[in-house]
């Protein structure tokens, strides 16, 4: 299983597909706080429907505290600032796919403190700011799962 952290998530939505998908992919969520909203707010909840029950969700106070409890794995920080592409890690189960707020991204300390092959990025077009969050989470947690050869999928490969 592989891990998707949102520091500091600040769009309602998002954060309801992103926990839609991790509960059909089996993948855990971390909130780091503080969160733009509550989750209990009506958008989230339309968002992820009725996903909240299936899918393994930890909020934590700092990252520094998830760091703390989960720094054995390779963390990949997805940014536009980056120079790896997505597809160009081999991502394992344990690593952790972390992705910063909508409206600013990952603070500098954090990327920093990353080498430069742990700093992701998808391709974009010349002049394009960034993508939506909740897309980019999909497309970096179904690369990392295909790698993985879908493990735990039900799909059918038909």
């Amino acid at each position: 299983m592989l891990n998707v952290v949102l520091f500091e998530p600040e769009i309602p939505p998002n954060t309801g597909n992103i926990i839609r998908l991790c509960a059909n992919t089996g993948f855990r969520l971390h909130l780091i706080e503080p969160l733009g909203f509550s989750l209990e707010e009506k958008q989230l909840r339309r968002a992820g429907l009725d996903y909240g029950d299936l899918t393994d969700m930890q909020r934590w106070q700092s990252f520094s505290q998830y760091l703390e409890q989960n720094d054995q794995h390779p963390i990949y920080a997805f940014t536009t600032k980056g120079s790896t592409r997505y597809d160009s890690v081999h991502y394992q189960p344990g690593d952790s796919l972390v992705f910063g707020p909508e409206t600013r991204g990952l603070p500098d300390n954090i990327l920093n403190a990353l080498p430069d092959n742990r700093r992701i990025c998808l391709p974009m077009q010349v002049g394009s700011r960034s993508l939506n969050l909740s897309n980019v989470v999909a497309i970096a947690a179904y690369e990392a799962w295909r790698q993985n050869g879908f493990c735990q999928s039900a799909a059918k490969t038909d």
